[in-house]
């Protein structure tokens, strides 16, 4: 689990690539303007670069931006290169699936359970 991922609301995925020379500021501009959302959200930003190996997450924490920076030595992240879509929306654990090399969409994963109450 990612450090202070506790108060994350929405995981949002850059699709195609992004130029990973970007820091704080020009990903903070990149989500603003380009995807018009806000960077001080409850939620985690994730770009990734045209090679597929290496992801930066960029994430508000209530004083200041982290910025995580993941690299994989052999292989890639399976990542949506469709740029035309924009962002995509995925939940913590998709995010997790594809930090650890799966795809998104994991058929054979369990589904999460809600309980109901039962009255």
């Amino acid at each position: 689990m990612l450090i202070g991922a506790a108060g994350v609301e929405r995981v949002y995925l850059a699709c195609g690539s992004t130029d990973m020379r970007k820091s704080i500021d020009g990903l903070a501009a990149l989500v603003s303007q380009s995807f018009q959302l806000d960077p001080f959200s409850p939620a985690l930003f994730v770009f990734c670069n045209r090679r597929r190996d290496k992801i930066k997450i960029l994430h508000w924490d209530e004083s200041g931006f982290w910025l995580y920076y993941r690299r994989v030595e052999k292989g890639h992240f399976q990542w949506p290169a469709d740029k035309a879509r924009g962002i995509l929306a995925v939940s913590l654990r998709q995010l997790q699936w594809l930090l650890d090399g799966l795809a998104l969409d994991q058929r054979q994963a369990h589904r999460p359970v809600h309980a109901r109450v039962v009255v």
